[in-house]
C-alpha cells in the first residue's frame, strides 16, 4: 500500500502529490493526487505489490493501460499516465467528483425505472465505444461506475481486468475473469470474455438498479459461478411490480446464459432502451442480435420536406409538347400532298 508521510503528503512518481485515500479493493488503493505539472487533481490507483512480481504482469498491464488511455469518450474515465514508483504500480486517471453506483445503490435501494433506464443508456455508451475500438471491460459492476451528482456516468478500470490474465481470446484458463456477481456464464466457466460478456453484466447492473437485488446470490464464489451457469434468474417485476413487461424482457434476453441469445454489443443494448424510452417507438425485445435499424433521413427544412414513397409533383414543359404536336401534324400533312403530286408523273412508282 502507498505509504504516506506523517507531516506531509507523499509525491508519487516525482509528481503527484498524494492527498487522500478515496476507496480501497481487493486489487488497489485509489487515492486522489494533485499533479504538480499541470495543477489539476487527478486520480490514482496504485496497484498491490503483490501483482508486480507475478512474471509479465507489467508488461501486460502497460499494454492495456495504453490501449485504455486511447479511449476518449464522455463515458468513459481518461487514463492520463502509468508508472511505477520504487515496488509500487500505478495508473493516473481522471478524478470525476461524485461516487460510484454501488454507493448509490446502497443509499437508495433501486431507482426509479426512468432513471435506471437513463443511467444504462450512459453505460451503453461508454462501453459500446470501447467495444467498437475493440476493447472489452471484463470486470463491469456498479463499483467501476462513477456517478456525479447530476446523473453524469463515467466508467473505470478499462484495461485492468484484462491485465491479471493473458490477453489470447481463444484461452481456457483457471483464471476467473471479472467479479462473481456481474460475470457472465462463460466467465464464470473459466473462458476468455467477449462483447457479449460485458451486455451480460450490464444486464445485472440494470437488474439491481431496477429491483434493488442482484439476481443471483451465494455465499461463495463457486456457488454463485454454478448460479450464473445454470440457474435462471427470477422475474424483475416480481421484485418490482412496476417494471413493465418490455423493459422486463429486455433484462431476461440480456441475462440469457448463451451469448449469441442476448444483444452482442454494448451499442445495441443501448438502441433498444433508447427505443423503451421514447413511447411512441414501438419495440421488439426479442430483436434478433445481428438486425439493425434502419438508417435515419437527414433533416431537411420544413418547406422542402416530402413524404417518403409518395409521388413527387414535376412540373411539365406545355411549350416542347406543343411544338412537338405541330411538328407531328407538319409531317403528316405533307406525305399525301408528295403522293398526290407523284400520281401526276406517268414515270411515278405508283401508276399502275
Amino acid at each position: 500500500m502507498l505509504r504516506m508521510e506523517q507531516h506531509s503528503p507523499r509525491l508519487l512518481g516525482g509528481r503527484y502529490q498524494v492527498l487522500e485515500q478515496l476507496g480501497q479493493g481487493g486489487m488497489a488503493t485509489v487515492f486522489r493526487a494533485r499533479d504538480q505539472n499541470l495543477q489539476r487533481d487527478v486520480a490514482i490507483k496504485v496497484l498491490r505489490e503483490s501483482l508486480i512480481g507475478e512474471p509479465g504482469f507489467r508488461e501486460r498491464f502497460l499494454r492495456e493501460a495504453r490501449a485504455a488511455a486511447n479511449l476518449s469518450h464522455p463515458n468513459i474515465v481518461t487514463v492520463y499516465d502509468f508508472g511505477q514508483d520504487a515496488d509500487q504500480l500505478y495508473l493516473v486517471m481522471e478524478y470525476v467528483p461524485g461516487t460510484d453506483l454501488k454507493s448509490l445503490l446502497r443509499r437508495q435501494t433501486r431507482f426509479p425505472i426512468a432513471e435506471a433506464v437513463e443511467v444504462m443508456i450512459k453505460i451503453c455508451l461508454g462501453v459500446g465505444y470501447a467495444h467498437r475500438a475493440g476493447l472489452i471491460h471484463c470486470d463491469l459492476k456498479p463499483h467501476n461506475i462513477l456517478v456525479t451528482g447530476d446523473l453524469q456516468v463515467k466508467i473505470a478500470d478499462f484495461g485492468i481486468a484484462r491485465a491479471l490474465a493473458a490477453i489470447d481470446p481463444d484461452e481456457h484458463s483457471e483464471i476467473v475473469w471479472g467479479s462473481p456477481l456481474y460475470f457472465a456464464p462463460e466467465q464464470a466457466a473459466g473462458n476468455a470474455p467477449a462483447p457479449a460478456s460485458d451486455v451480460y453484466s450490464l444486464g445485472v447492473i440494470l437488474f439491481e438498479m431496477l429491483t434493488g437485488e442482484l439476481p443471483f446470490k451465494a455465499s461463495d464464489a463457486s456457488a454463485l459461478a454454478e448460479m450464473h451457469l445454470n440457474q435462471n434468474p427470477p422475474s424483475p417485476s416480481k421484485l418490482n411490480p412496476a417494471i413493465p413487461p418490455s423493459l422486463e424482457k429486455i433484462v431476461l434476453k440480456v441475462l440469457s446464459k448463451e451469448p449469441s441469445a442476448r444483444y452482442r454489443t454494448a451499442d445495441q443494448f443501448g438502441r433498444i432502451l433508447r427505443r423503451f424510452a421514447t413511447p411512441e417507438v414501438a419495440i421488439d425485445p426479442t430483436e434478433h442480435a445481428l438486425s439493425f435499424p434502419a438508417p435515419e433521413l437527414p433533416d431537411m427544412p420544413d418547406a422542402q420536406t416530402q413524404a417518403v414513397g409518395l409521388p413527387v409533383e414535376t412540373n411539365v414543359d406545355w411549350i416542347a409538347i406543343m411544338l412537338g404536336l405541330l411538328a407531328f401534324l407538319a409531317l403528316g400533312g405533307l406525305l399525301p400532298l408528295w403522293l398526290w403530286v407523284c400520281l401526276l408523273y406517268p414515270s411515278c412508282p405508283l401508276n399502275p
